[in-house]
């Protein structure tokens, strides 16, 4: 049978791992096998040992993986980001939301596999397993037999660029973003384009301090940048400890704390924020603060038991502080476990949102009726406070001035849709920051940053890439 011309892989499709959207045109002069399946197929997932085979065999092979959304359950088609990860796809994988590529290669079936050559003809289609043992012999021929050499390019793969994200800070004036890549236990420093410019901390977790490929982090959340002092605190939340990366020898400096979970000690620090020469720190039921200068640390404010309560410093009582943030003045705290917002000032502590431990929400009206759903950040921007408003996958904006609690993007279901701020959709976001007029949030669950345009009224994901 002839060979005939592919067709063209459409505009429109949500791509994962892969720095930009891809087209047949792009992969001219290589081997393309195009994998249609679907994440509920027992048989597709079966296959990815002989497609790590291909892979392995034929290095100028490209896989692209095709999931037709539709068959398979409403928890996997909302999260797709998940549901590339857990398939154990290491390749460029497209979401087939419209079956638009199924219909053009006449798929019925699978898993099917469309083999595609170097001119970019469809040279053959199989269904089933032991594809290793069938495709291989032509990949080979295909890639000996082109007109001319295989480009050794041509497609940029990031894989599994962020696991857990956390938290994000900003460099204002260096237009950078820190990200605290929780779940790998490094933070990935990169552009508002989605640039990884380079990342802290090998990855294994750890407790080490020095140069940066050789420092270890674990479980890093909280973020925050002295852009005067050049210097990135990290809330290290499994190592209880609160380290400094310094400009520009990217040096890692423990600051705080003593690494070990002990009555009195600093434990689990979740959040940070910096107010006239300390750093406040949300850790176990308790705020901290650490004075720039001397590096000295102690307790801020909390008793240290779980609970609600309002009060002066030391007698008031938080459940599971989780964010921070100040207008410059006050302190704000993101309260989790007690669904609540509250408000340090003038050696007091106030809940401005929140009634107990066991009452959480989602209404949106004036703060002292307002309900959020254990919130996990918050970040400050021209006089209101925004709210990773985590458990009911929703970004809220809260006005200290009216007391006004309004939505600002998330639909409030669970998944990873971008689009029209009210009709996005997120994964527990945890932390967000404004950085250029533009909201940037670790969407934890999704393992991804997304962007949230106020001005638009449009979320979008940022990929990383480089």
């Amino acid at each position: 049978m002839k060979p005939t011309a592919a067709p063209d892989l459409p505009p429109g499709l949500l791509w994962f791992n892969t720095d930009r959207p891809l087209s047949l045109s792009d992969l001219a002069g290589r081997v393309v096998l195009l994998s249609f399946r679907t994440f509920a197929c027992a048989n597709c997932m079966r296959l990815v040992p002989e497609i790590r085979r291909l892979r392995k065999e034929h290095p100028a092979l490209v896989v692209i993986g095709v999931h037709a959304p539709g068959f398979e359950p409403a928890t996997v088609a909302g999260n797709f980001a998940e549901a590339v990860r857990r398939s154990g796809a290491g390749y460029p994988v497209a979401i087939d939301r419209d079956h638009r590529l199924r219909e053009a290669f006449g798929i019925r079936t699978w898993p099917t596999f469309v083999l595609i050559d170097p001119e970019g003809k469809i040279v053959g289609t199989t269904t089933g397993e032991g594809i290793a043992g069938r495709l291989g012999p032509t990949i080979g021929r295909l890639g000996g037999d082109s007109a001319g050499p295989l480009q050794a390019g041509g497609v940029s793969v990031v894989k599994g660029a962020l696991y857990y994200p956390g938290k994000v800070a900003a460099d204002h004036a260096g237009m950078r973003l820190f990200i605290s890549d929780t779940g790998h236990n490094r933070i990935v420093v990169a552009g508002t384009d989605g640039r990884i410019i380079e990342t802290i901390g090998s990855g294994e977790p750890g407790n080490a301090d020095g140069s940066s490929g050789k420092a270890a982090f674990y479980r890093p959340e909280g973020v925050a940048f002295d852009e005067a002092a050049g210097i990135l605190y990290v809330a290290d939340t499994g190592n209880h400890m609160i380290r400094a990366v310094s400009w520009p020898d990217r040096a890692v400096a423990t600051v705080a704390g003593t690494g070990l979970s002990a009555p009195g000690a600093l434990n689990a620090p979740r959040d940070i924020t910096l107010l006239g020469g300390f750093l406040y720190i949300a850790g176990a039921r308790r705020i901290w603060r650490m004075n720039l200068a001397t590096r000295e640390t102690e307790p801020y404010a909390g008793s240290g038991r779980e609970a609600l309560v309002d009060g002066p410093l030391m007698e008031a009582a938080f459940a599971g502080p989780s964010g921070i943030v100040t207008d410059g003045e006050v302190l704000y705290v993101a309260d989790r476990e007690a669904s609540a917002i509250r408000r340090i000032k003038r050696g007091m502590v106030e809940t401005r949102i929140g009634h107990s431990l066991e009452d959480f929400g989602d209404l949106d009206t004036i703060a002292g009726m307002a309900r959020i759903h254990h919130p996990a950040g918050l970040a400050y921007h021209q006089g209101l406070i925004a709210i990773a408003d985590t458990g009911n996958h929703k970004i809220k904006e809260f006005d200290p001035e009216t007391g006004w609690v309004l939505t600002r993007a998330g639909s409030g279901g669970q998944g990873d849709r971008d689009g029209l701020s009210g009709d996005a959709t997120f994964n527990e976001p945890g932390g967000l920051v404004n950085l250029g007029g533009l909201w940037y949030i670790a969407d934890t669950k999704n393992h991804v940053v997304r962007v949230y345009d106020p001005a638009g009224h449009v979320v979008s994901t940022l990929r990383l890439w480089g």
